[in-house]
């Protein structure tokens, strides 16, 4: 092989692992895959298993290399998405894995809190201290806490709910420093941080952070959800009702094969979630006989920025019409949509 030859191959080589292997700022998102939950979730002195399944769906998520960027443009099945469609501004990769996971934590959070609830059984909720969801840019905690760290003090101040965090924080001014106590990987430590505007907030002095409750909840009797490794809170509904299947006598599923999604709040309305068509997809795939999906209202403000928006429950109609599947497609606004539908279904033969 002469020279020539030789460098077209090594440049060629090179190109070939580029292309599989470069990062782009594009996302890919695909169907995932069904899983029941059965497996996932486990009550103390559960009622006998079900003949069916209830399962959660998930979608397949990864960064685009320009050879799986070109390809998505030819499967119907593949979504290329802006990375600003799925992260935040500077968002890190340990950020975004935190706020995912945070997520989850919180759909698993409310499905014991709605599922406890509604079957009449003992629970307790305990507020743990301040998750910072994110840090903002050039604000008073830049470079000092992190996304994850939960604050549980401020100045000597035990700091349970971010109510008191906040109320305690609007008696300062800028310029004052304050000592926060933070929780940060199990290690508890300190942190002086001198208060100053945040940025884009309009003169508003404060840390710079955006935070939510850092919530627990025990039950009575216990239940135990192993789902660490699945990011996000689209799982909220199936995990509430394979809770109360387990906690209630009887069997929800009357022997079918059940999926769906959408986020749970402690109301218990079901909220919108992202790739429903993908899930759709997925769910046909694994023979899925009934399928929940959120019929979300959308606001007229949304509608207006956004032609052509359609509610979950409709954009899951319209892919399973561009299948041709005979799953069933079910709109739910609360979980006692869900619960209702499954009380009057007939036993499978």
């Amino acid at each position: 092989m002469n020279l020539k030859k030789f460098l077209a191959l090594i440049i060629l080589t090179a190109l070939i692992i580029l292309g599989f292997v470069y990062p782009m700022h594009y996302y890919i998102m695909q169907p995932g895959g069904a899983y029941d939950l059965d497996n996932y979730v486990k009550v103390e002195h559960a009622d006998e298993p079900s003949k069916g399944k209830l399962n959660m769906m998930t979608v397949a998520m990864s960064v685009a290399t320009p050879f799986t960027y070109a390809l998505a443009h030819f499967s119907d099945e593949k979504e290329i998405l802006k990375t600003s469609q799925v992260r935040s501004p500077n968002e890190s990769d340990k950020d975004y894995n935190n706020r995912q996971l945070k997520l989850m934590t919180d759909s698993q959070f409310n499905a014991k809190y709605v599922a406890y609830k509604k079957a009449g059984l003992d629970y307790k909720v305990h507020y743990n201290g301040v998750y910072v969801y994110s840090v903002v840019e050039k604000g008073a905690a830049d470079g000092i806490l992190n996304t994850g760290d939960e604050v549980i003090g401020i100045d000597g101040k035990e700091v349970h709910k971010h109510t008191e965090l906040v109320d305690y924080l609007e008696t300062k001014k800028k310029g004052d420093q304050v000592k926060v106590k933070i929780k940060h990987d199990d290690i508890i430590m300190e942190k002086s941080i001198t208060l100053k505007e945040i940025p884009g907030a309009q003169g508003k002095i404060g840390l710079g952070i955006s935070f939510a409750d850092s919530t627990t909840i025990t039950t009575n009797p216990k239940v135990v959800i192993n789902a660490e490794d699945i990011g996000g809170p689209s799982a909220g509904l199936m995990f509430t009702l394979e809770i109360i299947d387990q906690l209630t006598k009887g069997d929800l599923t009357k022997g079918y094969n059940i999926a769906g999604t959408g986020e749970m709040y402690e109301t218990g309305e079901v909220g919108r979630i992202g790739g429903i068509d993908k899930k759709v997809i997925a769910a046909n795939d694994a023979g899925v006989e009934i399928f929940f999906a959120p019929n979300d209202t959308l606001p007229e403000i949304v509608k207006k920025k956004n032609p052509g928006i359609q509610s979950n429950y409709q954009e899951a109609v319209k892919e399973a019409k561009k299948l041709g599947t005979k799953m069933k497609i079910v709109p739910v606004k609360t979980v006692d949509d869900a619960l209702k539908y499954l009380e009057n279904l007939p036993e499978k033969k």
